[in-house]
């Protein structure tokens, strides 16, 4: 049997990396607000927006932890972009979660130090919506009053461990939730509280 060709990275490297690129910025700055990031790529099992972060922030020195193992789209970043496998969670700059439901607590990945903050993991987590969950209010910077997110899919206790991170600041992870081709932010400045009764 002939070896499968490998899936595509960018069509358009520099228009395409430089609106991933932003969109990720986009997220993060605007966090709660949902952005459209990327457009499929065939024969690979992640979505759109997952798909061209990657693609747009990982380098030879971003190693990244695979959630479920996924050596073809592991193989894939790594011909593309040069960003190798990390082993475990707490070696890894970037973590691909796939299965939001089974993931590790956040306090398993990199959340830098007091004097390199920088060193921290940031976690890029596909849901199954970012629009039909448990209602929540977040507040903080990049926010004006306070953002209504409905995240889908997300662990019992996330909250309280978001919680805990961000009561970590300036250590801490960040997130980018994708779904699909949209992407939302969550760094690690943001402050969350549960919604009862909506």
């Amino acid at each position: 049997m002939s070896p499968q060709p490998m899936s595509a990275g960018f069509a358009d490297q520099v228009h395409e990396a430089q609106a991933a690129f932003r969109g990720a910025l986009d997220a993060l700055s605007r966090p709660g607000q949902p952005v459209t990031v990327g457009r499929p790529v065939a024969g690979l099992a992640l979505g759109p927006a997952m798909a061209h972060l990657l693609l747009a922030l990982t380098d030879d020195d971003t190693p990244v932890w695979w959630q479920n193992g996924d050596r073809v789209a592991a193989d894939w970043l790594r011909f593309h972009t040069g960003a190798t496998p990390a082993a475990t969670p707490p070696g890894a700059a970037f973590a691909v979660i796939s299965e939001p439901a089974l993931m590790p607590p956040l306090a398993a990945f990199a959340a830098g130090s007091l004097e390199s903050p920088e060193d921290s993991a940031t976690l890029l987590i596909e849901l199954i919506s970012l629009e039909s969950g448990p209602a929540v209010e977040w507040h903080g910077p990049g926010i004006r009053n306070k953002q209504t997110v409905r995240l889908a899919g997300l662990p019992d206790g996330f909250w309280a461990d978001w919680q805990a991170n961000h009561a970590s600041f300036p250590q801490g992870v960040d997130i980018v939730f994708t779904c699909a081709g949209t992407a939302l932010g969550l760094p690690r400045t943001t402050r969350v509280r549960r919604v009862e009764g909506i």
